[in-house]
């Protein structure tokens, strides 16, 4: 089975090996016909600290690395 890959925007970088990933999802609304800007945020993790609030990444789904990492960063 393939692994998702998502792209979003680092929010914070506070932790060690560490960054919080924004992803935004846009949908149409299916009675409105709206399109609709969901978010979520994700762990995931960094092994060099190499990436810095406001940088666009790609996270990748991994076997989980602590309680709330199941994700690691790809490349910018």
């Amino acid at each position: 089975m393939p692994k998702r890959i998502l792209q979003g925007t680092v929010t914070s970088n506070a932790n060690a090996q560490t960054v919080t990933v924004l992803v935004e999802r846009r949908f149409t609304h299916p009675v409105l016909k709206k399109t609709i800007r969901k978010s979520k945020k994700y762990r995931a993790h960094d092994e060099n600290n190499q990436f810095n609030v406001g940088d666009t990444v790609r996270i990748q789904e991994c076997a989980p690395k602590s309680k709330t990492k199941r994700w690691e960063v790809v490349a910018s």
